[in-house]
């Protein structure tokens, strides 16, 4: 009998914890992030802001309280630092730090959330997530060093910004009496005794233009091309590692090697052009914190030492060169012997503030092999490699020692078969000499390019015949892009759509680099027009949380005392007339913010850039006569049949008014949230007499036409709000009847072509969007896949020239997530705390399956045609609610979780 009870009782216990383990799977928090970040290490905010996702197998979950709980790490046992108790709040977002007790500078402190759904049960606790205070700007008090003063290096002073004309730098007689040495890729080291248990070590550090770091002959971190660009006179960002693992007991050996990057562009060979904030230089700063709780800290100072490093020849623009024969096996390892080594320079510090990089790093993400070799001659081959990229060959290859092999990259070919660089940018290459013992592995640390082709030239040093050429055992392409997390997928039955969603991306990752550059080769530079006019793309497809403030941050540095944003940020070069100020370039400066407050729901970036949103349209409002402001770029690359380039459709003078407007629309709305009430006014009321003026100008009353009656002439004011009630019909009609006129096809460029696709798609216009771009003609993106495209080119004809790697003209991949699988933020109630979800049945599709990431977890639309039946399938994530419209205009408002619909067409 006891034994029966017994029995009973532990089954009664199995099922009872049985229970709490799929209650617990039901209702769970994940995702956590602090500032935006999944356990970072530099968390700058002294009240920072923590978030997270809700998980749960039960439709209508949402969360009714929450507690936060922050540990502090006490002789190594976890200690309550700070609780908020149960709070009742549905915020699972930005929750900010508000104890009474201070984040101490480069404190370690775990956390972890619990909450209770709408039935007032608690989940489980979280995982507990860490983050880590930055150090204080004291602490970072090491020196730089380097092979060179600044003024041994003899560069011009300054960074010696060059007016061009169209890029092509003037003037190269400053640079002449430049030190050679100037340039030199370095290897510097240090070595140190630990000598106790350490506890843990964090290193932080600086190398420009760019560095790679090892601790004891192991490289730290996965980053390429670190740190991330910037204006140096204004920032300087710095990377922060957790190198615990890392260290010895006993000697240990710090080795970074240096090279130029953006920092230090001396030419050489192909350059966009010519800028020095000075010689290659190193910060570096560890603080290590052994059992015991002492702590020893090791920085850069004269003690260093440094040689010249393998890479004899580094340039951003240009290529690198690599004599393996000249490598010193074990450099950045304490058994080395320095003796022979150089006392390193104590340098000039940067101008720029030196601040933590939060914005996520560039790293290889991808690599493509081989799909077709074509042998020139004997010692000539190229390579293709299936796949236009940004990036850098690696190879491996085996000959003798002084034998070498350049690689030359391009995106297209010659008509002998070898690679061309003709549109962008020569000579760019890559070289390696061989140290000839066996096979040797290889690849650039401080150059990319664009590519798909590579062509192999193989040498003998001794000049032997064909039998004696080092052979190329290995090759391959190195993606490397931003590492931001990819949060997308989409699919749909068109062919042509799922290409041109393909190629966008290709192109989109090729130049999410340190900034979001127009071309992986001619020129790397950060034009700003494509990240707001792309923007809704980016988002839906990238998690841009730190990514954007880092633009921002550009952005910031940019600007000139005049209120004037640039083109490109950061500035490297000063380019003439509408090349360095346009507005449609420099509004993002305006509409970035906004575009980051609707689909984060974070107005951070509207209080912090303010004054950088308000000097801009202030100085738009110095150029403009009778409220009409004529400079710029206009719709750059429209189309007309010949090879694009300045706007020949549009009139300049009415896309950058209608900018005007819009940044002034938005300012007065910022005005608002940031509490300038007078501001507020004054903007608005300013706005409505700039969208009087450009009615006055530029709308024919007889016509019902603006400027030239162009696709973008109208488009733009449609889009904009800046028409008459009473005369929107008319332009609307008359856009439409052009695009009949055109054959159903489009006539806009980079500027015109979101405002156009949007417009069409916000008035029911959507099978008509879907015919102008169902298509393998010119201009459409069918027939950049048809030509062979593998990215987004930059002329809607390829076969026009200029670059093939462009994403300026990616903004059909708004579409195609905002209309074909119709997900859309609710401007209401900005991060997806409430969103629309408005499939467009258009066309012959059949299916549309995408998805997205949001600050709440994932958004899925799935729907598909059959038996004349349209069949929804929606996830929507827990603490968000949809209203999810059908075709047959029939709403629905779901709280979260998975629901399935269907409707008879």
């Amino acid at each position: 009998m006891f034994c029966s009870m017994k029995g009973k009782i532990s089954l009664l216990c199995i099922w009872i914890l049985c229970l709490s383990v799929r209650q617990a799977g039901a209702f769970e928090v994940v995702r956590l992030t602090c500032d935006r970040m999944e356990s970072p290490v530099t968390v700058s905010s002294t009240h920072p802001r923590f978030g997270w996702q809700i998980t749960s197998e039960e439709n209508g979950t949402y969360q009714s309280a929450y507690e936060i709980e922050v540990y502090e790490l006490v002789d190594g046992n976890e200690k309550l630092f700070w609780s908020t108790g149960k709070t009742i709040s549905s915020n699972s977002r930005y929750v900010a730090y508000d104890g009474n007790r201070v984040l101490e500078p480069m404190k370690k402190y775990l956390w972890r959330v619990k909450v209770w759904n709408e039935k007032n049960q608690p989940s489980e606790w979280s995982e507990k997530n860490s983050f880590r205070m930055a150090p204080a700007s004291a602490f970072l008090n090491a020196e730089w060093i380097g092979s060179v003063s600044h003024q041994d290096a003899r560069l011009p002073k300054g960074r010696n910004f060059h007016s061009t004309v169209m890029g092509r730098p003037e003037n190269r007689s400053l640079w002449e009496q430049v030190n050679p040495l100037s340039n030199k890729s370095i290897y510097l080291r240090q070595t140190f005794e630990s000598g106790k248990t350490v506890e843990e070590a964090m290193a932080y550090v600086c190398g420009l233009g760019l560095y790679e770091f090892s601790l004891n002959g192991e490289k730290i971190g996965e980053s390429e091309l670190a740190p991330l660009v910037s204006d140096y006179d204004k920032t300087v960002y710095y990377n922060a590692y957790d190198v615990t693992g890392y260290l010895k007991e006993g000697a240990n050996a710090i080795g970074i090697l240096l090279g130029n990057g953006f920092y230090n562009v001396q030419g050489g060979r192909y350059r966009k052009l010519l800028v020095s904030f000075g010689p290659p230089t190193l910060f570096f700063k560890m603080i290590i914190t052994y059992s015991d709780g002492t702590t020893r800290e090791v920085q850069s100072d004269e003690n260093w030492k440094y040689d010249y490093s393998p890479i004899t020849f580094n340039c951003i623009y240009g290529g690198e060169d690599y004599d393996a024969t000249r490598e010193q096996p074990g450099w950045n390892t304490a058994a080395f012997n320095d003796e022979e080594w150089n006392p390193v320079i104590v340098q000039d510090a940067p101008r720029g503030k030196l601040r933590a990089q939060q914005a996520t790093p560039v790293k290889i993400m991808e690599r493509f092999g081989v799909k077709e070799t074509n042998k020139i001659s004997d010692h000539r081959y190229v390579m293709d490699m299936g796949q236009n990229l940004s990036g850098f060959p690696e190879i491996v290859v085996n000959g003798q020692k002084g034998d070498t092999i350049r690689l030359t990259v391009g995106e297209s070919l010659n008509e002998d078969g070898t690679v061309s660089q003709k549109q962008t940018g020569s000579k760019h290459y890559y070289e390696y000499v061989l140290r000839g013992e066996g096979d040797e592995y290889w690849r650039p640390r401080f150059s990319y390019y664009g590519f798909r082709y590579i062509q192999a030239d193989l040498a003998s040093k001794e000049q032997q015949t064909s039998a004696g050429l080092p052979r190329l055992k290995e090759i391959n392409s190195c993606f490397i892009y931003n590492s931001a997390e990819k949060i997308s997928t989409f699919e749909s039955s068109n062919s042509i759509f799922n290409n041109a969603h393909r190629i966008i991306g290709n192109a989109v990752r090729s130049n999410m680099q340190a900034v979001f550059t127009d071309c992986p080769h001619r020129e790397k530079l950060g034009w700003l027009e494509q990240v707001h006019l792309n923007g809704p793309g980016l988002y839906y497809n990238y998690n841009l949380r730190t990514f954007i403030p880092k633009v921002m941050q550009d952005i910031r540095d940019a600007q000139l005392p005049t209120g004037l944003v640039p083109s490109i940020a950061p500035e490297f070069v000063v380019f003439d007339g509408g090349f360095r100020d346009s507005p449609e370039w420099g509004s993002a400066s305006v509409i970035l913010p906004w575009m980051y407050y609707l689909y984060y729901g974070d107005d951070s970036l509207i209080d912090n850039y303010y004054d950088v949103m308000k000097n801009y349209v202030d100085y738009l409002s110095s150029t403009a006569s009778g409220h009409i402001v004529s400079h710029g770029l206009g719709d750059w690359y429209d189309y007309h049949g010949e090879k694009a380039g300045f706007s020949k459709n549009t009139p300049v003078p009415l896309v950058a008014t209608a900018h005007y407007y819009w940044d002034l629309t938005l300012l007065s709305k910022a005005a608002v949230m940031v509490g300038k009430n007078a501001d507020a006014t004054y903007y608005h009321e300013l706005s409505a007499s700039v969208k009087e003026g450009f009615n006055r100008m530029f709308f024919d009353e007889k016509t019902g036409q603006y400027g030239t009656g162009s696709q973008a002439s109208n488009a733009i004011p449609l889009f904009f709000d800046m028409v008459d009630r009473q005369n929107r019909d008319r332009v609307l009609a008359n856009l439409v009847k052009d695009i009949r006129k055109q054959g159903n096809r489009l006539t806009t460029g980079d500027v015109g072509n979101r405002y156009l696709f949007q417009t069409l798609a916000q008035n029911d216009l959507n099978e008509l969007m879907y015919i102008m771009n169902n298509h393998e003609d010119v201009p459409g993106y069918g027939f950049q896949v048809k030509f062979g495209a593998t990215t987004l080119t930059e002329q809607w004809d390829p076969r026009q020239g200029t670059s093939w790697n462009h994403f300026m003209m990616g903004q059909i991949d708004e579409w195609f997530f905002a209309w074909l699988a119709g997900i859309q933020p609710d401007t209401d109630f900005p991060g997806y705390e409430r969103f629309i979800v408005h499939p467009q049945v258009v066309g012959d599709l059949t299916s549309v399956s995408a998805s997205t990431e949001t600050l709440y977890g994932k958004i899925s639309v799935d729907w598909k045609i059959e038996n004349n039946t349209f069949q929804l399938n929606v996830e929507v994530p827990v603490n968000t609610r949809a209203r999810i419209i059908l075709p047959d205009k029939q709403s629905h408002d779901a709280g979260s979780g998975k629901y399935s619909y269907s409707v008879k067409l």
